[in-house]
C-alpha cells in the first residue's frame, strides 16, 4: 500500500507541477494557433511549402526552418503539428517539423552551447537536421498511400477556402507573438518593471504547505508547485468548468459562457506572466516585461479577431476546442504515468549503464529520455549533471535527441492525430536514429578521425538525396494531371 501511495503521489506531483508551470504560456496559445491554422489558413498556403506534392528539397528544409524558430517542448509542438497536418501538410514534412522543433530550435541549441559547449551544440544541430529529414522521408515512403488518401480528404474538407484574409493573418501572427512572449527567456521579458507588496501573511505558509505536500528534487530536474502555480491550477480548473458550456456548441453562436471562458483564459495568461513571491507577511508581485508582452499580444489577437466573419471566428474557436478535447486528456494521463514511473527510475542507474559508447548504453539513454521527461531547456542542465557524473558524451547526445521527442505523453498525443501505426513507426525511427546519433558522436569524441566521420555523413547524405529523388518521382507519378 505504501508503495502504491508513493507511485500515486509521484504521478500527482508530476501533473500538478506540469500544469502549474508549462500548460499556460506555451500550450494554451498553441491550441489556439492550431485552431487558427485549421480554420483560417487556406490549404494552398500549407501545401505550397509542406504538401506531399511539394519537391522534397523545398518541403523538408522549410519544415526544419519553421521548427527552428519555435522554442517549445514535445507536448506544445503536437497541437501545431496537428494543425499543419490537418490542413494538408505531407506526413514527411509534418514529421520533420514535429521532430526538429523541440530538439533543434534556436533557443535549445544556444542553451546547449552555453552549458555543454559549442561542439555539442553543433553536433546536435547537424544530426537533428539530417536525421529529422531522414525520419520524415522514411515516414513518407512507408505511408505514401495513406498520405495520398489524407491529401484527398483535406481537399474535400477545405475546398471552399480560397484565400486568407488579412485579419486572419493578423490573428495568427498575434497568436504566434503571444506564444513567443510567453516562452522566450530574454532579458526584456524576464526583467521586473516594478513590484508591489501585498499584505498577505498566509502566502508564505501556503507555500510551505505546498512543498510539504509535493516535495521535489531540483537536482533531478523536478519542479514543485509554487504559490503562483497553485493559483494558476485554480484558474485552469475554472476554465475546465466553463469551457464545455462555452465552446462545445460555439458553431451555433457565442453565449455568456463563451465570453467567460475566453476572459478566464486571458486572465490566466496574464497571471502566468507575473512573478508572485511569498515573503514574511507579504506577497511580492513583480510586473515583468513578459506581462506587457503578453498583454500586447492579447490585445492584438482581440483587435484582429473583431474583423473576422462570424463563421470564421466560430470555426477558429471550435477547431481549437476540438484539439483540446483530442489531445489534452491524453497529455494529462501521460504526465501522470510518467510521474509514477519516475519514482522507479534512479539517475545513478543510467549513469552506471551509460558510461561507455555502446549500443546498449545509447539505448538506455534513449529509454531514459522517454520516461524521465523534462520540460524544454530543462533537459540541458540535467544532461550537464549526467556528464559530470560520468555519462559518456555519445549516450548523452542520444538522450538529448530522444528526450524532447519521445515523452510518453507526446506519444499519446501524436497517436490521437495520426493513429498508432504511424506513431509507433515514428517512435521506432526516432529511437534508432537517436542511438545512431549517439554512437556517431561518441565515436568522434573517442578519437574517430574526421575522414571516417565525414564519409559516414556523406553516405547518409547520399541516401537522403536518393530518398528525395525517389520520393519526388513517386509524387509525380501519383499526382493527378
Amino acid at each position: 500500500m505504501e508503495f502504491a501511495l508513493k507511485l500515486l503521489h509521484g504521478g500527482a506531483g508530476s501533473l500538478a507541477s506540469y500544469l502549474a508551470a508549462h500548460v499556460l504560456l506555451c500550450l494554451m496559445p498553441a491550441f489556439f494557433i492550431a485552431g487558427a491554422m485549421a480554420a483560417l489558413i487556406p490549404k494552398a498556403a500549407i501545401t505550397r511549402w509542406l504538401g506531399r506534392s511539394t519537391p522534397a528539397h523545398v518541403s523538408y528544409p522549410a519544415a526544419a526552418a519553421a521548427g527552428s524558430l519555435i522554442a517549445v517542448c514535445s507536448c506544445t509542438i503536437v497541437p501545431l503539428f496537428a494543425g499543419i497536418y490537418r490542413k494538408g501538410a505531407g506526413i514527411g514534412p509534418a514529421i520533420t517539423f514535429l521532430f526538429f522543433a523541440p530538439a533543434g530550435n534556436i533557443m535549445a541549441l544556444a542553451y546547449t552551447g552555453s552549458i555543454l559547449g559549442p561542439e555539442f551544440a553543433l553536433a546536435r544541430l547537424l544530426l537533428c537536421l539530417l536525421f529529422g529529414a531522414g525520419i520524415g522521408m522514411l515516414m513518407a515512403l512507408i505511408f505514401w498511400r495513406e498520405d495520398a488518401s489524407h491529401d484527398a480528404e483535406t481537399d474535400s474538407l477545405f475546398a471552399d477556402h480560397a484565400s486568407m484574409a488579412p485579419v486572419a493573418l493578423g490573428v495568427l501572427l498575434s497568436l504566434v507573438g503571444l506564444l513567443l512572449a510567453g516562452t522566450l527567456k530574454l532579458w526584456p521579458l524576464t526583467a521586473p518593471v516594478f513590484t508591489l507588496d501585498l499584505p498577505l501573511s498566509w502566502a508564505q505558509a501556503w507555500q510551505g504547505t505546498l512543498f510539504s505536500w509535493l516535495p521535489f528534487d531540483a537536482a533531478r530536474g523536478e519542479e514543485g508547485v509554487s504559490f503562483q502555480g497553485s493559483v494558476l491550477i485554480g484558474l485552469l480548473l475554472l476554465i475546465a468548468a466553463t469551457a464545455w458550456k462555452g465552446l462545445e456548441n460555439i458553431v451555433e453562436g457565442a453565449t455568456r459562457w463563451t465570453w467567460l471562458v475566453l476572459g478566464l483564459a486571458a486572465a490566466t495568461l496574464a497571471v502566468a506572466a507575473l512573478r508572485l513571491t511569498p515573503g514574511p507577511g507579504t506577497l511580492e508581485v513583480a510586473f515583468t516585461g513578459r506581462l506587457f508582452g503578453v498583454a500586447l499580444a492579447l490585445w492584438a489577437v482581440w483587435h484582429f479577431a473583431q474583423g473576422l466573419d462570424g463563421d470564421d471566428w466560430r470555426a477558429w474557436l471550435w477547431e481549437s476546442w476540438r484539439f483540446v478535447k483530442q489531445i489534452f486528456v491524453l497529455l494529462v494521463a501521460g504526465v501522470f504515468i510518467v510521474g509514477m514511473v519516475r519514482q522507479l527510475i534512479r539517475p545513478e542507474w543510467v549513469e552506471s549503464l551509460a558510461g561507455s559508447n555502446t549500443v546498449p548504453a545509447n539505448a538506455v539513454a534513449v529509454g531514459f529520455g522517454v520516461f524521465m521527461y523534462f520540460p524544454t531547456l530543462v533537459e540541458v542542465p540535467v544532461a550537464r549533471m549526467f556528464l559530470d557524473l560520468g555519462m559518456h558524451p555519445g549516450p548523452l547526445l542520444a538522450y538529448l535527441m530522444a528526450d524532447p521527442e519521445l515523452s510518453l505523453q507526446s506519444m499519446l498525443m501524436v497517436a490521437a492525430v495520426i493513429a498508432w501505426t504511424k506513431t509507433l513507426a515514428y517512435v521506432g525511427l526516432v529511437a534508432v536514429f537517436s542511438v545512431c546519433a549517439g554512437l556517431l558522436y561518441g565515436a568522434w569524441v573517442d578519437g574517430l578521425g574526421w575522414l571516417p566521420l565525414a564519409l559516414a555523413l556523406l553516405g547518409f547524405l547520399a541516401l537522403l538525396a536518393g530518398a528525395m529523388a525517389w520520393l519526388g518521382r513517386r509524387q509525380m507519378a501519383h499526382t493527378p494531371v
